[in-house]
């Protein structure tokens, strides 16, 4: 194992927080040590790598393989995965960021896009989670050196305030959409370049998208998905919610604690 301390601390400025709370997004230089995505990468890539060659959706109901290849729950695929997902260092920052006094996991994600990946389209995540809360986060953590051209994300700042965007899945006509709020609202679309473990960090509820992998190397990451301790179970009022409902939430039904067993509590 290597020295990697969980639990070591990654000190927020109050410049930092406002900032996230303003705009819905932030990058974060530095949030893993070099050293320890290096002994963690070849972890979450090999197990991507083998869910992809067994062709297991892991019960998605979306094909995105276009655009990346993605597994989820890879804490619970390999011991060492788990220490580097379930860490308290990043679970901390979701939770300042929040402002929350705990949050829980909902999900990971490790996502490929190779050489020739197509653009992720404009969309809010959390038109696909069963949550009843405005306090979700993802932490999204660059496995390799990723320049724009290799498919970082960008984002619309401020748009986690509004309300009266219509829902929808990430497709071709939430392109189209919200490419045009965007124009009509005039909203600023900044966009990241990161070097490896640098994360950025982005609201359920910020409009957001991936550029095109134009490079010869996979763009790969590791995503962490938080909410907020105490939040309950909505009705889900679409497939992928219901979906989502059944996988990552076993057992569970609406106006229950989200806190199965798939949700351990991570901060405090």
């Amino acid at each position: 194992m290597p020295l990697f301390d969980s639990s070591n601390e990654y000190t927020l400025t109050p410049e930092e927080q406002s900032a996230y709370r303003r705009d819905g997004h932030i990058l974060l230089p530095g949030v893993a040590s070099r050293s320890e995505v290096e002994y963690f990468r070849p972890i979450m890539t090999g197990m991507v790598d083998e869910i992809a060659h067994q062709k297991n959706k892991q019960g998605r109901i979306s094909d995105y393989s276009k655009m990346f290849t993605q597994v989820t729950n890879v804490w619970r695929m390999n011991p060492e995965a788990k220490t580097f997902v379930l860490a308290r260092r990043f679970a901390q920052i979701a939770a300042q960021l929040m402002g929350v006094a705990g949050v829980r996991l909902y999900h990971d994600q490790a996502l490929i896009k190779e050489p020739g990946g197509e653009p992720t389209p404009w969309h809010q995540d959390f038109y696909y989670w069963p949550l009843q809360t405005e306090h979700s986060i993802t932490m999204w953590m660059a496995l390799v050196d990723i320049p724009r051209e290799m498919g970082s994300m960008s984002f619309a700042s401020g748009s986690h305030r509004n309300r009266s965007y219509v829902a929808m899945p990430i497709s071709s006509t939430s392109q189209e959409y919200f490419e045009r709020v965007i124009q009509e609202q005039q909203s600023p679309t900044p966009s990241y370049e990161l070097h490896a473990g640098d994360a950025s960090f982005h609201s359920g509820l910020v409009l957001h998208a991936a550029h095109g992998n134009k490079s010869s190397r996979r763009r790969e990451v590791i995503a962490v998905i938080y909410y907020a301790d105490g939040t309950r179970i909505m009705e889900p009022d679409n497939e992928h919610r219901k979906v989502d409902l059944e996988v990552f939430h076993p057992g569970q039904k609406p106006g229950d604690l989200a806190a199965s067993e798939l949700n351990p509590l991570l901060y405090p």
